[in-house]
Formats: C-alpha cells, structure tokens, sequence
C-alpha cells in the first residue's frame, strides 16, 4: 500500500488553509438538515446523516449546532435540495469536479459556469471528467489511532483497498460498495479511544497533472471561488504541485 500521495497531501492542505471554519460548519450542518428530512432524524436509521453527524463531530462543530440541523430538516424549515454533480476543466488542464446540493439548479449552474470562466477554466458535461477519477470512500484517522504499519494492518483486515498516512494523519481507502462495511469494521478495532477525523465518499484521481507559475494561482483563485460559493458541498482537483510550488503559494 502506498505512502500518502502528494495529491492528498494538496487536498489536505487546501483543506486546511482555505476554507474557513464557518463556511465549513454551515456546509456540513446543510448536509445533516438534507440528511435528516430525506430519511428521518434517527441516525441509526438514517446511514447518511450519521455520516454527517459523524463529519461535523470530526471538525468539532458544537452539538447545539448538530442537533439544530436535525430539527431544522424535521421542521420543514429545510429547503428541497436536490444533488447535482459539476465538471471542467481549469486552468493548466486540471480536471475538477464539483459537488453541489442545491434548492435552485438555474442559480447553481449560473455560479459555477461563471466561477469557471473567469478564473481560466471552462465548465463541461457530465463524464468529461470524472473518467480519470476513481470514487471510493475515504475515512480519515489522527495520528493517535496508530502507527502507519498499525493503521495499515487494521485497514487490511477492516476490507480497505489502500492507506496512506504521513505526519498528519491517516487516510483510507475503500471501494465505494465496500465503505459502509469498512467503516463498521475499523470503529470496532478502534473503539471509543480514537473516532473518524472524516468519512465520505470522494473523488481520487487516477492520474494528476502539473501545473506551476500563472496557471497555478488562477487555478487556486478558481478554487476558492468554488468552494466559497453556497451551493457547492466539495470540490475535487487532479492537480499536481511541486513541493517548491506550494511553498510558493503558501507564501513560503
């Protein structure tokens, strides 16, 4: 199984120093107030808001604020969102995909196609993209729950198809039909000690593409666009930095 990839470790990073903490936890408390209308406010019985539940809990957002959601998708307060699924092409030629959940498709739409053409970047159709991309599931883990070789083993016996871990954390990795098994299976090795970071379904690339100077800072200016825009819940790149390029663009 491989170390952690320089792509994951491009996500991580845009992770943590472009999305701020409120639009994250407004993201995430959306996805629990979708989740609790379309399948119920129990989580037992609803697999995608204890998905949610369990993404808020890993960035700390308070419980008030969970619950809250809860009720709000229980209330008929919650919007009827529908999930639409964006990809282009920006620049350098990085692939991205969007995923949004949204109660207006025209307004959608209209916000991504224009972040994307006037940041150098051209929104496609579906599957133009998306072909060199992989979804699978990904749990990620702290540094607590282990050692590499620890985790690793874990993850294998859990069903998991690939781990990667660096100094940060651990991210595994599961087939998308095999990632509600490898979830259940890996929080019962771990028990209560060491809970999820996050766990979701995402886009991995199969192969990335280099991208530096120019190209480099309008593809994380369109990006960051996206991602501050109300109706995206994530966005994937195959981008490929130089480890010299993100020093530069971390103003390192």
């Amino acid at each position: 199984m491989a170390g952690h990839s320089k792509w994951a470790n491009i996500q991580h990073r845009k992770g943590k120093q472009d999305k701020k903490r409120a639009v994250l936890f407004a993201r995430l408390s959306k996805e629990i107030t979708v989740a609790s209308k379309m399948g119920g406010p129990d989580p037992a019985m609803n697999p995608r808001l204890r998905l949610a539940i369990a993404n808020a809990k890993g960035v700390s957002v308070p419980k008030d604020n969970i619950q809250r959601a809860i009720d709000k998708g229980q209330s008929g307060g919650g919007a009827d969102y529908a999930d639409i699924r964006y990809e282009g092409v920006g620049p350098g030629g990085v692939g991205i995909i969007i995923e949004a959940s949204t109660d207006n498709k025209n307004r959608a739409a209209t916000d991504i196609r224009t972040a994307f053409s006037k940041n150098g970047g051209a929104l496609g159709t579906t599957g133009s993209v998306s072909f060199n991309f992989d979804q699978l599931g990904e749990i990620e883990y702290p540094v607590s729950a282990g050692t590499a070789d620890e985790v690793m083993e874990a993850a294998i016996m859990a069903g998991a198809q690939d781990v990667e871990s660096d100094e940060e954390g651990h991210w595994i990795y599961t087939a998308r039909e095999d990632f509600a098994a490898v979830s259940n299976a890996l929080a019962e090795t771990f028990g209560a000690k060491v809970e999820p970071t996050s766990a979701k379904i995402i886009w991995k690339p199969k192969v990335t593409t280099p991208v530096s100077g120019d190209a480099a800072d309008q593809l994380m200016k369109l990006l960051d666009v996206l991602d501050e825009l109300d109706d995206v819940q994530n966005v994937y790149d195959n981008s490929e930095l130089s480890e010299d390029e993100m020093a530069r663009l971390a103003g390192g």
